[in-house]
């Protein structure tokens, strides 16, 4: 095995993928994201097409809204859509890591096991877990979609574009 140069580690650069149906993309994840970006020089927000999942926003709405967080000329994100195995995608994308956030041990059995999965399928790209943030241990898309639809005040848990458009889904 050769290791590579000084020269070519700088040119390298490192790309994560942060997967999900981002139904919606919430403060949780934006979190996530922000502090993978600390981590690699790009994330790319792989937004899932789920067969299993009846979601609220369209994949289209979906990537929008996770675009809108970030601004137009950051380009350290990418945001895309994918519907095959993680891993392959990583691969094709060139990405060298899983990026996923725990928001507790309930989370961490599935989430384990995935990422041994992934690792079965494809060893050349590592998980790595990030724990979520205190303020958005408690949230998901799914909770926030719930309490919005009942007429329930998400806001902060959601950016305000998010926020705007769930009102808008619900009418309130």
């Amino acid at each position: 095995m050769t290791t590579p140069s000084k020269n070519e580690k700088k040119s390298r650069q490192t790309i994560a993928v942060y997967p999900g149906t981002f139904d919606p993309i919430t403060n949780g994840h934006v979190d996530i994201i922000k502090r993978a970006l600390r981590l690699f020089d790009k994330v790319i927000i792989a937004i899932a097409i789920n067969a299993r999942k009846t979601p609220l926003f369209t994949l289209e709405e979906r990537i929008q809204l996770a675009k809108n967080c970030f601004g137009k000329n950051n380009t350290r994100i990418e945001v895309d859509a994918t519907s095959g195995l993680i891993v392959d995608y990583a691969i094709e994308k060139k990405a060298s890591t899983i990026v996923r956030g725990l928001r507790a041990v309930s989370d961490f059995d599935y989430e384990f096991q995935l990422a041994l999965m992934n690792r079965k399928l494809e060893r050349k790209v590592e998980t790595v877990f990030l724990m979520t943030g205190f303020r958005w241990i408690y949230i998901s898309s799914s909770i926030i979609k719930d309490a919005a639809k009942h007429g329930g005040n998400v806001g902060g848990t959601v950016p305000a574009h998010v926020l705007a458009a769930l009102r808008e889904k619900f009418n309130n």
